[in-house]
């Protein structure tokens, strides 16, 4: 090849290469510029934050996350509820309504008047008195068979102290003012549970041997209650009705609430 020759092809070489060069150079330009074009169409969804909660998709995982909700509920209410009080004889209670100030306070001995409701602890009952319940009887809410809407009310006059009561109710009773409302705790052997040690089991009892359940709790080293043999039909308040007789005689021998509103002092 001549020198003139290798030298022409060198230079359209150089020439293409540069063309080349150029070219890639105009692209780039081109594609890194912002676009105007207009674009129709829905724009796209928010991104969830990490912390937002999924929706359920089936009855499955909204059962689960109710549960946990009201799992997460519940650690709330334990963690800022105060602890009950406990009455003389070891009662625990609660007050839901206070009543007014300067009103008159029960003490033992007095003649007194309540209306009432004996109530089934709740599977969210926090502390065994407050939360959820279901009535089992009651006295002056016109709840039961016995007490027609409309009627006067009716309510349970008893002497503080009386023997024919349930220990729970003399006990909590004590220091209530008229008008206010307080939820005692009824351990089965201060409740319709006759006295002795066949009888003493459930929760809090000195029987041994075997377990008792409750609706949500198995209380170890309970005695199994012989079915009607220890309720004690003659402790006060009782159910007037059949059906809540039968109730009663189902869970007198389980931790039970009255609700109790001391309505006046004799």
């Amino acid at each position: 090849m001549t020198p003139l020759k290798a030298h022409n092809e060198s230079g359209e070489r150089r020439v293409f290469l540069e063309s080349l060069f150029v070219g890639s150079s105009m692209s780039f330009v081109t594609l890194s510029s912002p676009a105007n074009a207009l674009v129709k169409g829905n724009a796209p969804p928010p991104k969830k934050s990490a912390t937002e909660e999924k929706k359920c998709t089936n009855v499955e995982a909204c059962q689960e996350m109710a549960e946990r909700l009201a799992s997460q509920q519940d650690e709330e209410m334990r963690a800022n509820m105060t602890p009950p009080k406990v009455a003389s004889g070891g009662s625990r209670y609660r007050d839901i309504v206070d009543g007014p100030e300067g009103n008159a306070i029960a003490k033992n001995g007095d003649d007194i008047s309540i209306r009432y409701k004996v109530l089934k602890l709740g599977k969210r009952s926090y502390d065994g008195l407050s939360g959820e319940a279901t009535v089992v009887f009651s006295r002056g809410y016109f709840l039961e068979d016995d007490e027609d809407k409309g009627s006067k009310m009716k309510t349970f006059p008893f002497k503080l102290g009386d023997n024919s009561v349930i220990a729970a109710l003399n006990d909590g009773v004590p220091g209530m003012k008229v008008g206010s409302t307080r939820r005692i705790g009824i351990l089965p052997q201060m409740g319709w549970e006759k006295v002795g040690q066949a009888c003493d089991g459930g929760p809090g009892g000195n029987g041994s041997g075997g377990e008792l359940k409750t609706d949500y709790v198995i209380v170890p080293t309970a005695t199994m209650v012989a079915t009607e043999a220890c309720f004690d039909k003659s402790k006060l308040p009782f159910p007037s009705t059949y059906a809540e007789q039968r109730r009663m005689a189902q869970r007198f021998d389980q931790s039970l609430i009255i609700e109790v509103e001391l309505l006046k002092i004799v």
